[in-house]
């Protein structure tokens, strides 16, 4: 068995983060079938540390080892992790910065209704546009934390976006920062554009999912974040003329109506791709088995997902059986699509094809679906997705389906949008996506936090909050700016 260490100097010292006090270290073993060295490259690469697999030696197990520099911790510092489903067993160090909460409105009738973060300050990192809201809450003993990753796009790179982190203790009011996170308690900016010419994240980054890998006998502040996420290359990709779209395809979707933006109405080719951290702050991509550094590449010609492959989201199911659901845009049929891939180490992925595509005609979703949430519920183990539905004219939904196994025969619950626009001039009044779901308590009476990505005028865009209503599936209404 060979292992190999990475680190990154170690921020100042602060009383009052663990990770802090101690280098940032992660130990990857892999248990090997054949005699070679499993890592063939090491780079740096703007705030992240590429660690690249061999693309061809296919039989091997993944396995993460928390270390530490501790003695009283050395002993739990070899057992093996797993990944967790359950992400409110973990507590989390209070976060400092020094930018305000983003504001939010007190009624959901009016124009901010459901608004808990807009865009950045101007000069920010994330003053131009944000989206792809990926919310984890945390739950210790004496307090409550949530974290955010979103993507930003900033006035000086306007066609590249950015990944970065917020926190909250309540999930409503969130704090942020203007420029990159300095420390293991900072937020801000947390993950650039890969800077390899050959890599499939040189353009654009969007975050998509985050899993907690961790032992049941390891501390949780040693907690391993798994970020799946969209990497965007200038590779630009001729989907097949249609005359049946009422509006321009796009990838990524460009959201503000800045026509100086070059890369408006272009579709760029989109690869699924892997980071690690300790700290959510600091990450490490993880090479896979794709040329490019990706998890794996889009379809063959004739391929419904030959175009790119989108917002990979990832789910645990049992030991050995890890769900990715992603999206793509089927030229066939000419409508977005969602397929399923499959893997036993979350690094390594069979694609098992397409599980949902456009809804009845004149529907909200009659184009198919796109940015789809995937969740198991506790109180009966069916999944649940929630997506982003795109009508006929282009308009955004979100909507909901139900699948006994997540795998096949997924059902929408509903023929209407479970989340729609707003009406009149309201800060999500364009349209509504990039849906994010949260539990939030009980088997039997399960309570949701809906998270989406809303569009205003001129293409402002925000992110918003839905809470679920009553014991029904998939009724939900805006945040009204309550406490809770």
């Amino acid at each position: 068995m060979k292992s190999i260490n990475f680190s990154r100097s170690p921020p100042p010292p602060r009383t009052t983060n663990p990770i802090a006090s101690a280098p940032l270290i992660l130990s990857i073993k892999l248990k090997l079938q054949f005699t070679f060295s499993p890592f063939n490259k090491t780079s740096c690469t703007g705030q992240s540390t590429i660690i690249s697999l061999n693309p061809w030696k296919r039989r091997t197990s993944l396995f993460l080892t928390l270390c530490s520099t501790k003695a009283d911790e050395a002993a739990e510092g070899n057992r093996t992790a797993e990944f967790r489903s359950d992400y409110h067993q973990h507590s989390q160090a209070k976060p400092t910065s020094s930018q305000p909460p983003s504001s939010s409105s007190s009624s959901s009738s009016s124009p901010a209704g459901g608004l808990v973060f807009d865009f950045g300050l101007k000069e920010s990192w994330d003053g131009v546009e944000i989206g792809s809201p990926v919310v984890k809450r945390f739950l210790g003993d004496d307090e409550e934390r949530w974290y955010m990753w979103y993507y930003g796009r900033s006035s000086e790179n306007p066609d590249a976006d950015s990944i970065g982190l917020a926190t909250s203790s309540n999930g409503s009011h969130w704090e942020r920062g203007q420029e990159a996170a300095q420390s293991s308690t900072d937020v801000g900016l947390v993950m650039t554009c890969g800077g390899d010419w050959w890599a499939f994240d040189t353009r654009s980054i969007r975050p998509s999912d985050v899993m907690i890998m961790s032992s049941e006998k390891v501390r949780s502040t040693s907690s391993v974040y798994w970020l799946y996420y969209t990497g965007f290359s200038s590779e630009e990709t001729k989907p097949s003329d249609s005359k049946s779209l009422t509006f321009s395809l796009q990838n990524p979707e460009r959201i503000s109506l800045d026509e100086k933006n070059w890369g408006h109405n272009k579709v760029y080719k989109s690869l699924p791709g892997l980071a690690i951290s300790q700290d959510g702050r600091n990450w490490a991509r993880i090479e896979g088995e794709h040329h490019s550094g990706a998890l794996f590449d889009v379809g063959s010609e004739g391929k419904w997902d030959s175009l790119f492959i989108a917002s990979p989201h990832v789910v645990f199911h049992g030991a050995g059986d890890i769900r990715m659901y992603y999206h793509s845009f089927d030229q066939q049929t000419e409508k977005f699509a969602i397929g399923v891939a499959r893997s036993r180490d979350g690094i390594r992925w069979t694609k098992l094809g397409k599980v949902t595509g456009g809804g009845s005609s004149g529907g909200f979703d009659e184009l198919g679906a796109t940015n789809a949430c995937v969740v198991r519920s506790k109180r009966d183990g069916n999944y649940l997705m929630a997506y982003e539905g795109v009508a006929a004219d282009g308009g955004r939904s979100i909507g909901m389906a139900m699948s006994h196994d997540g795998l096949k025969d997924w059902r929408r619950i509903s023929d209407r949008a479970i989340l729609r626009a707003s009406s009149g001039d309201g800060w999500d009044s364009k349209g509504v996506g990039s849906p994010y779901l949260v539990l939030m308590s009980g088997n039997d009476d399960e309570e949701w936090r809906l998270y989406y990505r809303g569009i205003g005028e001129g293409g402002k865009t925000g992110i918003g909050m839905a809470i679920s209503i009553g014991e029904e599936i998939g009724r939900f209404r805006r945040w009204a700016g309550s406490h809770f």
